[in-house]
């Protein structure tokens, strides 16, 4: 055996996992939320604890980004520092159509987590999950990206779009915390698991994140048009990309309408792939998420999408997102 070997237990994949664990641990929190009416109403240390989940600082001074359904309708929030600190957190804003809310707390020496870039993600890339399931601090799972692109159902009854799969072990109170690559940067907040599932798990990208963030710290909620489609990113064909001269090389497939829903109204069809919105470039969900804004509910926009071997642009008129 190798002298280094022997000094070091750890191979490569554990020394990944560690440092990922390590980087990003001084952020993750614990959050426990209480709803009930209080005992005695002079009283509110006499509210009944409802749950737990986690969550992560993304900046220094106290902002706090975690799950919708581990803070919804709470009346109190407290939040735990790994140092064990516990601090009285405020409720910033939730989007329960991302499951994403931000809570504030007031306190001194706060280590903020490095955001990473989710798209860049691929299937077989090492994650590592790390939460306070049943109020463990600094619980680690590993595994590695099952998919990407996927769709799964809000609470609201939105379908949340380009969702990440990994089979990293999620417990329930692991929801809200970071999902981390090797370097410690966060891609993905915790979201869910099924139930019955072998190895099926789910994060919210980084990126969605990024874009909801600012809304809920502007306004406590985000107001979005709505077009009503599920969708995912997919890779176009050369030969259609170079006929049309299009922009980029990859569209946003529609894998499901409302038919009721503006899209469904408009003639969009399943297996359509949207490539323009509003005159704009979409190349990715997030592209499109990006241009369905309030200020484009109620008016009349261009969508070009490729059906099969044609590139077909029709008109759509998008709603205010109904939300809870």
């Amino acid at each position: 055996m190798n002298p280094v070997e022997r000094d070091d237990p750890l191979d490569a994949y554990s020394r990944a996992v560690v440092h990922a664990a390590e980087e990003v641990g001084p952020s993750v929190v614990k959050i426990e939320v209480s709803g009930q009416e209080p005992r005695r109403r002079e009283d509110p240390r006499h509210l009944e604890p409802q749950g737990a989940g986690s969550g992560f600082l993304f900046a220094p001074d106290g902002l706090i980004l975690t799950n919708s359904h581990v803070v919804d309708r709470a009346k109190l929030i407290d939040v735990t520092l790994p140092d064990g600190r516990t601090f009285r957190g405020d409720l910033v804003g939730d989007d329960p159509e991302t499951d994403l809310a931000v809570v504030r707390i007031t306190a001194p020496d706060l280590v903020a987590a490095r955001l990473g870039d989710s798209h860049l993600l691929r299937p077989g890339q090492l994650v590592v999950a790390v939460g306070n399931p049943y109020g463990l601090q600094h619980t680690v799972t590993a595994g590695v990206v099952s998919a990407v692109g996927r769709s799964l159902r809000a609470r609201s009854g939105r379908l949340m779009d380009n969702i990440i799969q990994t089979d990293a072990a999620l417990n329930p109170g692991n929801s809200g915390g970071p999902l981390v690559i090797h370097s410690g940067q966060v891609v993905g907040v915790n979201t869910a698991i099924i139930l019955g599932g072998q190895g099926l798990a789910f994060a919210v990208p980084i990126n969605t994140a990024q874009l909801v963030i600012p809304a809920l710290l502007k306004e406590g909620r985000v107001r979005r048009s709505y077009i009503g489609l599920g969708a995912q990113d997919v890779t176009l064909l050369r030969r259609i990309v170079r006929f049309y001269r299009l922009a980029a090389e990859s569209g946003v497939l529609v894998v499901s309408l409302d038919p009721a829903g503006p899209a469904g109204l408009a003639g969009l069809r399943e297996g359509d792939i949207v490539v323009e919105f509003s005159g704009q470039r979409v190349s990715t969900t997030d592209d499109l998420h990006r241009l369905l804004t309030e200020e484009r509910i109620g008016t009349t926009l261009p969508v070009t999408v490729v059906r099969g071997t044609e590139k077909i642009t029709l008109q759509i008129t998008p709603r205010e997102s109904p939300g809870r």
